[in-house]
């Protein structure tokens, strides 16, 4: 908004300076800037990112199997074992000594956080392992990849305003202390009896 307030010096006024005149010119070119190149940043940005993400996607979905675990008995309940990933924490998850087979066919058992309500010996769950059946994450989804690339864009473009912001706060307040320099030397010029012009002392 400050780059377009610098506009108003081009009105015709006999008091405008060319320093002001200087401002607005620096005012419109970040203003052209911030529409032109930020956007142009943002784009570029969120499609690297979007490539990266899905490319992930796509390598996390090859290396993780989803396989189906067998509770052995019911562990002790965390009070911090909630799923990060569900939409809200009342869904908790219970800890069990689980059984399942890898994708390589080995057997493991280990302790797993089951989605059952009251999990008993025999009942069965879904859980993502590696190819040798170590636990792992759920992959990344294509949507929640899109999501991400699209904030790194959009991050983009404000970070490029901002710095375009920053650039022209920067020139702005140079040119002022390069004014109020030439404005002390213009009154060191004057002395310091300037205005007793005949008045004898």
């Amino acid at each position: 908004m400050r780059a377009i307030s610098g506009l108003w010096r081009w009105r015709r006024n006999p008091l405008c300076r060319a320093t002001d005149l200087a401002e607005a010119w620096v005012a419109l070119a970040a203003l052209l800037l911030m529409l032109l190149v930020a956007p142009v940043a943002g784009s570029l940005v969120g499609e690297s990112a979007q490539d990266a993400l899905q490319r992930s996607v796509r390598a996390q979905h090859e290396a993780r199997h989803l396989v189906t675990a067998t509770v052995v008995r019911k562990l002790d309940r965390s009070p911090l074992d909630s799923d990060p990933e569900t939409s809200s924490g009342r869904d908790l998850r219970n800890r069990v000594l689980a059984d399942w087979t890898a994708p390589d066919g080995t057997a493991h058992q280990g302790p797993a956080l089951a989605s059952l309500k009251d999990p008993q010996q025999g009942d069965t769950f879904r859980i993502w392992t590696d190819a040798h059946g170590r636990m792992v994450p759920r992959p990344l989804d294509s949507a929640t990849a899109s999501t991400h690339a699209v904030l790194a864009g959009f991050g983009a473009a404000l970070a490029t305003g901002g710095l375009i912001e920053g650039g022209r706060r920067l020139i702005v307040w140079r040119m002022a202390r390069r004014r109020y320099a030439r404005w002390d030397q213009a009154w060191d010029k004057a002395g310091p009896d300037w205005g007793r012009t005949g008045t004898g002392s």
